[in-house]
Order: structure tokens, then C-alpha cells, then sequence
């Protein structure tokens, strides 16, 4: 322990990061750890950063290993810190520590996710006896702390009634008070966006009465000291607090209406909005309001406008006529402008727009309000206002391009937000406003800027163009998409980095958009400009210099990547070329892993050329192999773990592709992988076990000539089934074995495997293990393997202990049938079948009297006969290319497991030898009758509800 301040520091190096942490994951398994990691990080005179590290170490700690099954930390350890942590907030309430702060506040949130309130009673009661009538620093960090956790448990405790204290107390520092109310409102909407506890229905006019209500007072409250310059990004405390009162407001409309009508708060609340948006309203945040001012610059992302669209459409206030359209349509059509100088403007502008979605700026916020009016049966009047300002813009900018194009850009925004009715990040405009021909005006005012040469007209106006076909790409047909397509390639070799950035963003949504869940756009549609695109992408990323810049902007990436998926075989002419260049760009990021979209994108690039590039012309596979394996070796031996779990998938994914005999440079891995340390971090568990599969698949007989199915069969008994987050992981590996290791090579094995998986139901049992280890049973009695037959199994368990198996049959393989999901019906309903047709067990006692109801179980299966059928051709085209925008999303580092969507292939049917699984069942009950068994008796014996289905088979031929 002495050590772990060096150990710390040096995880901070990047010469010895790896060997610090490999020490310091050794030393977190010893009693006392947690608590000394604590003490060090309440150690004033220790380095900061050590301090900082030690925080964040422990943070990582409760994240990643605190539910962990295997090589858990020490219960001991685990209580005296729950005791120990509340009290660490508190010495930390200093703002010099408010970075150490916010780490244990997370660890104490992640903590609480788990062991509030069963193993952690008084964790509530810990933080109100530390709230003070006067140290608002330690307040703060109690709110905090307790914000964070009520984030995960809302509606789950009740209101602390020692809050009122902090309500009623003013302390000196207005700073600190707007920071301890805003924590406040946080924390009253964690325990009410579920229900409403009984302490705050009973407070209601507490807070929002009006005139006399907390929340009234505090959208008014603006003082001058927290007031921040116009040009300020950061919104203001007092911005923040507003926010949040308003995002209640929404809220209590959407899930509590009758009790907001208990009183006037809906009209007070619509009125208090009416001033803050009032354009003399010193006082108003933009938020609120469309005009600059001295309190407060851009709002937070959350600024909750969509509430004004609730107030507007249930509130009698703004139903009189005349009332909305002064007050509401002008003063947001108004700021349509870029207001203030362009070249402090435009920078801010870029920033918001490389996101690819806008954030909450005011003119988003105006367009939130517009849009609020088109829904909310105003579209008519909302339209016709704001397209007379439209056209007063356009007509502006005719008159003047150089000078005007602010107007113009106000203009096409000003259509964007009145057009737009439905919408998502991910689809774009989804529905609009009847009332606007947004592809006439996309002809008529927007193409042009999208077609001008860099340089003729504003770049802002460029980007604008580019935005609005990003937004309005499913109102275009294909052919006019194709039309615009070459137009963005174009744009993709712009100098200016928005222009580029926002043209390879609208490229990515075009190629991604479906009809009927199919691809709109196929590899001949874009054949001609695929290399000339993936040239252009790949040079802007190459340019950027340091692996941190390679690596910063995903959106090019992501491009490239849609650009090989949609292409595919028609990159083989160049996929020399484009490989050298992405394992280069690889080798490049590889030296500092910073942007783990970036790394997704560009492993997904990599495989999906591959895919496609080798289904096409096979004999490339080797150039593939050449190029990756040297890169693949290097992150395997620097332990660069961002990038494992994807080598992995990409091994397993060029494995597969071999279909007759393993490479040797394969088969050289094998013991690498098998060893424990490979199996250590969670993100790299799934990318072995699809590599190991494939060996299996491929490999097996030398495999156990090797005595290597020992070894993957102790991963599988000692890593992953032990694990309650891996063992659906082990059950996946197990399958591999039993389909592919010959039954006299697995029988030394088996019973051993039976007994660790019965072990870990009698001590650590979970409904998800029962059910795998079910379908586990059932997959083994159903794939035709020579020598496999369901009294392999039956007949090892009776070996452990005579007539355990109508035991598990009863207790655990029959309950679980019905809960079969559609994709293992088929499995369950052949595996029963055999068990129950080609079995002697079955026949005898005690096991026979489980026929009946286990025919029952078999017969409901196929009440949904359509669910009953093999799954796609393993030749699917498509298979996993659906899930890459999900993976996008799911992106991430360590503990998160990143599949690689485009290695993906679609799941051979490992019963494809049965057709028709009721014709199967009837053939089978047919010969169990001729062999003498008393079948007739047995289906007599079950339920009377499959007399219909029996009556079935007869008429199909299958008497019996």
C-alpha cells in the first residue's frame, strides 16, 4: 500500500501506464484497499493529481468490479466504505476540491445503484444530518451527492424534510445559494418525475402557488452578481435554476394535471413565462426569450421550450383570441438573424453545427416555440406569419448577397423550424407542415447556395444549404437525392472545416435512409463516386497530424464507413489502397486511443471492406490477412485495450472466412488466448468467445489432440459461468463444444461441466441462469451430432446422482418452454421432441411420469407454427449491417463491449436438418409406437387441451 501514490502517478504516464495499473488491479483485491484509496484521497498534502487519480480510481472501482462475481471485492472492505463515504463528501466541501468532489459524488451514486437501499438503510439519513443552516459549501456537496443518487432511485424515498431548512436559510455568498437552489430544483424533480410523494402533493402551494410559491419567487429572482456577458456560452445560475422550473412545469402538465389545477399555477406559470419572454425583460434568459441581453447567453441543452408547448396548448390564457400571435410568432421570427458580428459569430456557429444535430441556442429555442404553435392547431396562422418574414428575408438578400446573407440564413432556418412537424437525430424530418412545399423551396432558394463553387456565396449560406437537404433527405425521392449526392462529394474537399464536417454528416444520413427497413441505396447507385469520396475523406483525416486530431472528428470516419458499406464490392478495383490508408490512419490513432467513436467507425471500415471485398473475389483474403495481422499483433502485445475486444472480432471475422483447413498463424494464437489474463477485461469476453468458436467450428480435432478443449472448457467452468455478467457468454462457448467436439472426445469432460453448472443454481442461481442453462440442455438433446442423443445427458446427470433428472426436468426444463423467446422455439421444440422420442430415460421411472406434461409444453410450442422456422441463409448480405447505427450509439471504452456490426453474419440454424418440426414430432411418435412404447397411454396422460393438435397429426398421416 505504500506504494500507491507512485502507482497512481504513474498510471498518469503513458511510459508506464500499463505496468501501474497491472500493480495497482493487483493490489485492489486486498483487504483495505478501498479504505486506504479513500484516506489518500482526503490527504491534503498529497499531490493533487495523485489525489485526483485516487478518485477517479475508486470511482472506476465502484463502477467495474463492485457487483463483480469473480474476484469480488472484499465485503468487509465494501461496508466500511459505505460508512466512510458521506463523511468524504463533507471534508471535500471545500471548492478547491470540487473535482475530487464530483468523483466520489459519482461513486457514491454508482454505489447506491446497487446497494441502497438493501445494504445501505441509512445512506438517507446520513446526508440530511449533514445539511447546515450556514456551511452552504458542505450543503452543496450533500445536494450533490444526493442529486446524483436520486437521479437512479427517483419517486423511491421520501422528501427530506430538513430540505426546508436550506429553503428558509440565506447564507452570505449569493453564488453559493444560486448553486444550492439549482441543486435543489434538480432534486424536486428526481422525486417527482415518477410520482408524487405524499411531503410534496402536501406542499404544492409551498412551491408553486402564486405570488407566494418558491418556484414564482425564483423566476423572478435574477441578481446582478450572477449575471453573466451576452456573449457568455455557459448559461447563468440563475438561467440553470429557470430552466429547471420550467422542465417541472412540463412535467406536472404531461403527468400531474389535476393537481396543478388545484390551483391557479398553470395561468401564474404562463404569466411569469409572458414577462421573461417580454423583449424588455432585463431579466430574461435566452431560454425564454429570442433577444441578447445582460443576464444570460446560450442555454443548457436541456432548456425545456417543448414545456411552453404544453402550457400554450392546455392553458385558456393563451386561447383568447389575439394572444398568441402579437406575443409569441413575431418575437421569435424576429431573431431569424444572426445577431452580432460575424466573425465572433460564425465560430460558435461551426462548433454547433459539426454536431450534426442543433443544440439548444436561442434560435433553437425560437424554433422550439414555432413548432410548438404549427402542433398545437395553430399551423394555418403560424404559417402565414412567419412566412411573410421569410419572404422579407429573401427578399433582403436579393437585394443585396454580400451584405445580406445574415438575412437569408434567418430566412431558410426561420422554414426549417415552421416545416417541421416530426423529427429525429437519426431519421431527419419524419413529418411537415402540409401548408410548405419544402422540396419547391429546396428548388427554388436553397439549391443554388449547394451548388455554387466554394467562395461564391456565404459559407454560412453553403452550410445552410448542406443542413437543410441533411434535414429534409426523406422528403427527396432517390432520384433527386442521386442528383445531390455528387454535389456533397464536391463539398467534401472544401478548406472550410463545417462545410466538410456538415457534407460528410448529410452523405452518412442519405446512405443510411431505409424503406420498408431496406436500404434505399445499393452499391451501383454511388459505384462511380465510392473511391473518389473515400480519397477525399481519408486525406482530411490524414492531414490532421497528432493521433488526438486524426482521431477528433468521427464524422469523417463515419462517412468513410458508410461509403464501404453501401458500395461494397465495387471498392475492389482500389481496396489495396483504401486498406493501406485506414491501417495506416490505425497505426497512427493507436499511439494515444482518444475518441472511441472514431475507433469504431474505423474498425468497422476495416471489416466491412473485407466483407464485402472477399465475398466478391475470395483470393484477396490473404492481402487482408497480410495487412491486419502485423497491426493486430502490435495492439495485442502493447495491451492497447481499447482496441482488443475489436481484434478480436476481426480474427474471428477473417477465421471464419477460411472454410477449409486453420493457418498456422492462427492456430499460434490459440494459447495466447486461452490464457487467464486474456480474460480479464469484460469488453474482450465476447470477441474471444466468437474467435474460439470459430476454431472450434473449424479446428476441433486438433484441438483436443492439443489438450486445448480442456482449456476452453476451464474458461468456460472457472471465468465465465461462475459470473452472472458473463455466463450467458460461457453457455454461447458451451454450445460451440458440444456441436463440434465429438462425444467421445467431450465424454472425459462433460460430467464435470454438468456439475459446475448445477453448482452455480445451488449457490448463486439467478431466472436468467435457469433458462440457459434450460435451452442449454434442450440445444444439446436437438443438434444432430453422431453419438450426441439425448442419453449422452440424461445419462451423465444420473451419473452425479441417480434420478436427478426428473428433478431438473420438472423443476427447471419444462417451466422454462413457454418462456422460450421466437428465435430458440425451434431449438426448444426439436430438443423436446428427441427427448422425448429417443430417449430409454424417458420411459422409465421415475422420469416417465414427466412425459405427459413435457408433451404438453411441446405441443403449445406450436401454437405459433411461424415461429418455428430456421432463421436467415448464413449468406445474408445484410446480416448485422442494421445494428451499425445502434453500435454507434453504445460506443465506448474498458468495461463496454463495442460489437463490431459489420464482422456480424446471420446465425446458421443449428437444427437446419428438420424442415418442419410438426412433421419431425409425428414421424418420431410414429416409430417410438412401433418400437412398443406405450405412446398412446402417455399423450393420453397430458393436458386435454392437445387433443386438437393430436387429432392434427393423425390427419396428416401421423397415427400412432
Amino acid at each position: 500500500m505504500a506504494d500507491l501514490p507512485s502507482l497512481l502517478l504513474g498510471s498518469l504516464n503513458p511510459d508506464s501506464r500499463k505496468q501501474a495499473e497491472q500493480s495497482l488491479t493487483a493490489l485492489s483485491t486486498q483487504q483495505g484497499f478501498l479504505t486506504h484509496l479513500l484516506r489518500l484521497v482526503l490527504e491534503q498534502t498529497q499531490d493533487r493529481s495523485i489525489r485526483l487519480s485516487a478518485s477517479v480510481y475508486l470511482k472506476n472501482l465502484a463502477k467495474l468490479k463492485w457487483d463483480e462475481d469473480v474476484q469480488p471485492l472484499p465485503e468487509q472492505d465494501k461496508a466500511l466504505l459505505r460508512s466512510q463515504l458521506v463523511p468524504a463528501m463533507l471534508a471535500l466541501s471545500n471548492p478547491a476540491d470540487k473535482a475530487v468532489r464530483a468523483q466520489i459524488a459519482e461513486t457514491v451514486s454508482l454505489i447506491a445503484e446497487l446497494d441502497f437501499p438493501e445494504r445501505w438503510p441509512d445512506l438517507i439519513d446520513q446526508l440530511v444530518s449533514s445539511l447546515s443552516a450556514t456551511e452552504y459549501n458542505v450543503n452543496i456537496g450533500v445536494l450533490q451527492t444526493a442529486h446524483s443518487i436520486f437521479r437512479q432511485w427517483r419517486a423511491h424515498v421520501p422528501l427530506p424534510p430538513d430540505i426546508h431548512l436550506l429553503l428558509t436559510s440565506t447564507p452570505q455568498n449569493v453564488d453559493i445559494l444560486a448553486q444550492a437552489m439549482f441543486l435543489l430544483v434538480e432534486i424536486f424533480h428526481d422525486f417527482t418525475c415518477q410520482d408524487l410523494p405524499p411531503a410534496i402533493e402536501d406542499a404544492h402551494d409551498e412551491f408553486f402557488a402564486p405570488g407566494r410559491g418558491w418556484f414564482q419567487a425564483f423566476l423572478a429572482w435574477d441578481p446582478e452578481s450572477l449575471r453573466v456577458d451576452s456573449d457568455e456560452t455557459t448559461p447563468s445560475l440563475t438561467s440553470q435554476v429557470k430552466t429547471a422550473i420550467l422542465e417541472i412545469a412540463e412535467l406536472y402538465i404531461k403527468l400531474y394535471p389535476d393537481q396543478l389545477q388545484k390551483s391557479p399555477a398553470v395561468e401564474a406559470l404562463v404569466q411569469a413565462y409572458g414577462a421573461l419572454s417580454a423583449p424588455t425583460n432585463s431579466l430574461a434568459s435566452p431560454t425564454m426569450r429570442s433577444y441578447p441581453n445582460p443576464s444570460n447567453s446560450y442555454p443548457p441543452p436541456s432548456a425545456p421550450v417543448l414545456s411552453i408547448h404544453v402550457l400554450l396548448h392546455r392553458n385558456p390564457l393563451l386561447s383568447r383570441p389575439g394572444r398568441r400571435r402579437p406575443q409569441c410568432v413575431p418575437a421569435r421570427a424576429r431573431h431569424r438573424a444572426i445577431r452580432g458580428r460575424a466573425p465572433r459569430v460564425y465560430p460558435l456557429r461551426s462548433r454547433l453545427s459539426t454536431t450534426g444535430t442543433d443544440v439548444a441556442t436561442r434560435r433553437q429555442a425560437a424554433a422550439d416555440v414555432l413548432q410548438a404553435l404549427v402542433g398545437s392547431g395553430y399551423e394555418k396562422e403560424t404559417t402565414e406569419i412567419v412566412g411573410q418574414w421569410i419572404s422579407k428575408g429573401l427578399e433582403a438578400y436579393a437585394s443585396d448577397k454580400q451584405g445580406k446573407w445574415r438575412e437569408k440564413d434567418g430566412a431558410v432556418y426561420l422554414l426549417t423550424a415552421v416545416a417541421t412537424r416530426g423529427s429525429t437525430s437519426q431519421h431527419g424530418v419524419t413529418s411537415t407542415n402540409t401548408l410548405i412545399d419544402v422540396v419547391k423551396f429546396f428548388s427554388d432558394h436553397v439549391f443554388q447556395d449547394l451548388q455554387a463553387e466554394q467562395g461564391h456565396v456565404h459559407p454560412i449560406l453553403q452550410v445552410d444549404a448542406i443542413r437543410f437537404l441533411c434535414t429534409f433527405r426523406n422528403q427527396l425521392t432517390k432520384p433527386q437525392l442521386l442528383s445531390v449526392i455528387p454535389l456533397l462529394v464536391r463539398h467534401l474537399g472544401s478548406s472550410n472545416y463545417v462545410t466538410y464536417t456538415y457534407a460528410a454528416i448529410t452523405i452518412d444520413r442519405v446512405l443510411s435512409i431505409k424503406q420498408n427497413n431496406m436500404l434505399l441505396f445499393v452499391q451501383a447507385d454511388i459505384r462511380e463516386f465510392a473511391p473518389e469520396s473515400i480519397n477525399t475523406l481519408l486525406t482530411k483525416v490524414e492531414g490532421a497530424g497528432t493521433p488526438e486530431k486524426v482521431a477528433e472528428n468521427d464524422h469523417i470516419m463515419k462517412c468513410v464507413m458508410r461509403v464501404i458499406m453501401t458500395a461494397r464490392q465495387t471498392l475492389t478495383p482500389v481496396y489495396q489502397t483504401v486498406l493501406a490508408r485506414l491501417v495506416a490512419i490505425l497505426g497512427v490513432v493507436s499511439k494515444n486511443p482518444s475518441n472511441p467513436r472514431f475507433d469504431q467507425f474505423i474498425f468497422e471500415s476495416l471489416s466491412g471492406l473485407m466483407r464485402f471485398v472477399v465475398a466478391g473475389t475470395p483470393t484477396t483474403l490473404p492481402t487482408f490477412e497480410q495487412a491486419l495481422f502485423g497491426p493486430f499483433t502490435i495492439i495485442l502485445q502493447q495491451d492497447i485495450d481499447q482496441y482488443i475486444p475489436y481484434v478480436f472480432q476481426m480474427l474471428a471475422q477473417m477465421l471464419e472466412l477460411h472454410t477449409t483447413s486453420v493457418p498456422a498463424e492462427y492456430r499460434g494464437l490459440l494459447p495466447f488466448l486461452l490464457t487467464p489474463a486474456m480474460w480479464q477485461q469484460k469488453g474482450s469476453i465476447p470477441g474471444l468467445v466468437k474467435l474460439l468458436k470459430a476454431f472450434l467450428a473449424r479446428d476441433s480435432p486438433q484441438m483436443h489432440t492439443s489438450g486445448q478443449i480442456a482449456s476452453v472448457l476451464a474458461v468456460v467452468q472457472q471465468r465465465l459461468i461462475p459470473s452472472k455478467i458473463n455466463d450467458a457468454w460461457g453457455f454461447e462457448l458451451l454450445c460451440a463444444v458440444v456441436m463440434h467436439v465429438p462425444p467421445t472426445d467431450l465424454r472425459q469432460y462433460f460430467k464435470a461441466v454438468i456439475m459446475s453448472l448445477l453448482t452455480r443454481i445451488h449457490t448463486n442461481k439467478t431466472d436468467k441462469f435457469i433458462y440457459l442453462f434450460a435451452r442449454f440442455l434442450l440445444f444439446s438433446m436437438a443438434i444432430n451430432v453422431e453419438g450426441l442423443t439425448p442419453d449422452y445427458t440424461i445419462g451423465t446427470i444420473e451419473e452425479i446422482q441417480s434420478q436427478l433428472w426428473s428433478q431438473i426436468l420438472n423443476n427447471f426444463v419444462v417451466p422454462q418452454v413457454a418462456k422460450l423467446p421466437h428465435k430458440d422455439r425451434k431449438i426448444g421444440a426439436i430438443g423436446l421432441t428427441r427427448m422425448l422420442t429417443k430417449s430409454q430415460y424417458m420411459l422409465r421411472e421415475p422420469s416417465v411420469q414427466s412425459w405427459p406434461p413435457a408433451f404438453t409444453a411441446l405441443v403449445k410450442l406450436f401454437s405459433e407454427p411461424q415461429f418455428l422456422v430456421a432463421p436467415k441463409s448464413s449468406d445474408d448480405p445484410h446480416a448485422g449491417l442494421t445494428e451499425i447505427d445502434y453500435e454507434e450509439q453504445t460506443a465506448g471504452y474498458q468495461a463496454a463491449y463495442s460489437r463490431l456490426a459489420a464482422s456480424e453474419s446471420a446465425e446458421a440454424d443449428p437444427v437446419a436438418y428438420v424442415q418442419d418440426p410438426q412433421q419431425y414430432l409425428g414421424q418420431q411418435l410414429v416409430e417410438l409406437a412401433k418400437g412398443g412404447a406405450p405412446v398412446k397411454n402417455l399423450v393420453s396422460a397430458a393436458d386435454p387441451a392437445v387433443g386438437p393438435f393430436v387429432q392434427s397429426l393423425a390427419t396428416a398421416g401421423y397415427a400412432f
